[in-house]
Order: C-alpha cells, then structure tokens, then sequence
C-alpha cells in the first residue's frame, strides 16, 4: 500500500509538472508575439498614388505602398543600419530580388530615411553628398569605361547619402574634428590625379589626343570634387564611401 501511495504520488506530480510545461511555451511565445509585434499604420499613405523622384521615379498605389510598409520593418528602425547592410539582411528577396529591385529598395530606404532626419533641414547637406557621391561614381565609371555597377550604384547613392545626413553631427558641439584639413584633402585629391595618371598609362583603348583630352575631362571630375569637399565631414564621407565601393585590382 505504501508503494502503491508512493507511486501514485509520483504520477500526480508528474502530472502537474507536465501541465506547468505545457503551458509555458504557450504564455512565453504569447509573450514574444506581443512585444515583436510592430504598428507601422501610421506610415501609410492616404493618397492614391505614390511617387518617389530620385535618380528615377518610383511609382506606387496606396495598396502597393502600405504592403511595403507592412512588411518591411527595418525601414523605421530607431537606429537605421547602412544602406548595405539594410538590403542584405531584409531586402533581397522578393520584388527586390534583382538588380533594379535593389535599386528600388535603396531609394525606398531613402524616402523613409529623409522624413525622419528631415527633408528641408539638411537640404544643403543632402545635395552636397549626392554630388560627392556621384562624381566619384562617374569618375570611376570614366576610368571603366562605363559598366552596369556604374547606372545602378547613381540610385543608390540617394540611400548612401541619406545615411550619411543621419550620421551628420547635428549641433556645431558635436564636431569633435575642428582642425584645418588642407593638407588631408590635398593628399586625397592628389591620389584620384595619381590615379587617373596611373591607370591612363595601361589603358591601351584610348591613345594619342584622345587620351590627353579623356585625362583631362577625367581631372575636371576631380576638380568639382575638389571644389565640393569642404570640411572633415565631407571628406571621410568621400573617402568611405570610395574606399567601400570602388575596390578593384
């Protein structure tokens, strides 16, 4: 009787044991459901059609707007991750998925991007790194004589630049780096000459005047970058955004 007492002890606590386990994973993922769960209705669009104007236009109806949206999240973080890394962990599948769907997404992440960091507010900014960006992706694209990296990295330049304003030190107090760069640009601009020098003496499409007159038109690329590199900001933000697009041997 004391073993059967003992075993029906036994039972019943395992029982109740097993109904405690039962129940937790329910209440835990009931738990991690709510808090994950994320309203973006008050990004959605009211109006009928949609038109995002960077380097191409972008079209969309309110249907199609509010479902991306709804489904991409990572575009309304509290702290935004780079454009790259952005696309690579959430955006390249689906619509996205080809090379002109990532185009799309980068300047999808940069409407988003702009209504946050403000799009009147750091205009002057925002049109300065457009303008450095491209120049060295058309100085580039000159030295390759032209290529598909090329059309595609002019849209998403407009998701690097928009990066770029959210990284700007927003207040004059927060620009640590107050010293005069000359000599740093100096050396920066000099190296795109070097450059452009260095890679006209192998490049065997071009020769004679035509040569000469492409290294020049090559230079004038440089000198409107010259003209727009105005502070330390501007600067590392040429030099990274060269260094980490426009690796090649």
């Amino acid at each position: 009787m004391k073993e059967f007492g003992y075993i029906a002890l036994l039972i019943l606590f395992s029982c109740n044991n097993q109904n405690k386990q039962t129940k937790n994973p329910s209440t835990e993922e009931n738990k991690s459901t709510a808090y994950n769960k994320t309203d973006n209705s008050k990004y959605y669009t009211t109006q009928n059609t949609v038109l995002i104007a960077n380097a191409d236009t972008l079209k969309y109806s309110k249907q199609e707007f509010n479902k991306i949206v709804e489904a991409h999240t990572e575009f309304f973080q509290e702290i935004p991750q780079n454009p790259d890394l952005c696309y690579y962990m959430n955006g390249g599948i689906g619509e996205f998925g080809s090379e002109i769907g990532q185009d799309n997404y980068y300047m999808l992440y940069a409407y988003f991007l702009k209504k946050r960091n403000g799009e009147n507010e750091f205009s002057e900014q925002r049109n300065r790194l457009i303008e450095i960006y491209s120049g060295i992706n058309s100085l580039f694209r000159y030295i390759e004589y032209g290529g598909t990296y090329f059309g595609h990295q002019q849209s998403r330049i407009y998701g690097y630049a928009e990066y770029s304003v959210y990284l700007l030190p927003k207040n004059k107090e927060d620009f640590d780096k107050t010293y005069d760069i000359t000599k740093q640009k100096k050396f920066y601009i000099e190296s795109l000459r070097q450059l452009i020098a260095d890679e006209s003496k192998i490049d065997f499409n071009t020769l004679g005047k035509e040569k000469a007159e492409r290294n020049i038109e090559l230079n004038k690329i440089v000198d409107k970058l010259d003209g727009a590199i105005t502070d330390i900001y501007y600067l590392r933000s040429a030099q990274e955004f060269q260094y980490s697009h426009y690796q090649y041997f």
